[in-house]
């Protein structure tokens, strides 16, 4: 009799579990991109086929994707060590323990059904707060601002489940109440889009990407304030994080970035700052 515990997730939340499983796969390595025990801990308490994602390339981009990602908090950390960082869709994300630096002030969000699970193996503190809605939710919102300024928000493989409205919407929300705050998203192309359905339906991942987004600087013409910073593909690695792959995987990256770059801009990290108040 197995004492793991069966998931019961939203079709976009279930998700989540892939990243995660990427992470405990990655901290088995030698030299891992990252180290995350606490994902393997939760990968063995879990009751789910996480051997459909079971390829190197896959959880390597995803992991690469995280630690990214972290680059721009830990950086904005440097800079304002007792900040607020929102994680909007936090899933069973291990940011905050990642990065964590003594004094900033968090807030992981994310649906109620997946904060029900996130419960069974985080824990609040004073700087730390889990907020069980969604990013369209105004609920949220007044629970930040007693935090103190400035802030960073980071929605990591989440708008590009949403429909464009609701990223615009979610969007407008942030900015609207957050003068000066920095914002990290993802944005993938049609051509990504397409793939990447196609991809789940192999998978047996109920989810389906909807936002495409071909150039994030579009996003700048919402009238939300938004101002693009940064735009990173998963080729444009840093030298810390570079010196993590294999020889195999870094001739990989240069190979794709100098023979097909189009193509490796079809996904984007994308750093955007609102405009102050």
């Amino acid at each position: 009799m197995s004492s793991k515990q069966p998931v019961r997730l939203g079709a976009t939340q279930e998700t989540m579990l892939v990243p995660l499983f990427a992470r405990a796969v990655e901290n088995r390595r030698k030299r891992p991109i990252l180290v995350d025990a606490k994902a393997a801990e939760m990968v063995a308490t879990i009751e789910w086929d996480f051997q459909r994602f079971n390829q190197r390339r896959r959880t390597m981009a995803c992991v690469l994707r995280s630690a990214m990602y972290d680059e721009w908090i830990a950086e904005y950390l440097r800079r304002n060590p007792a900040g607020t960082v929102v994680e909007i869709g936090a899933g069973l994300n291990t940011r905050f323990e990642r990065l964590d630096n003594g004094t900033v002030h968090w807030f992981d969000l994310d649906l109620p059904d997946v904060v029900d699970l996130r419960r069974k193996f985080f824990r609040d503190s004073e700087r730390r707060t889990t907020l069980s809605g969604s990013v369209l939710d105004a609920g949220w919102v007044e629970a930040v601002r007693q935090s103190p300024a400035p802030y960073f928000f980071v929605a990591e493989a989440v708008f590009v489940y949403l429909p464009e409205d609701d990223v615009r919407a979610a969007l407008a929300q942030i900015a609207g109440n957050f003068p000066g705050a920095n914002v990290a998203l993802d944005t993938a192309g049609v051509r990504a889009i397409v793939g990447g359905n196609k991809d789940h339906e192999r998978r047996k991942i109920a989810a389906r990407f909807a936002w495409a987004c071909d150039d994030p600087k579009e996003i700048e013409h919402w009238n939300s304030g938004l101002r693009l910073m940064e735009s990173r593909s998963l080729t444009d690695v840093s030298g810390e994080l570079r010196s993590r792959l294999s020889f195999y995987e870094r001739a990989t990256f240069r190979a794709f970035a100098r023979y097909a770059p189009k193509a490796a801009r079809l996904y984007l990290l994308n750093l955007f700052t609102v405009a102050p108040a």
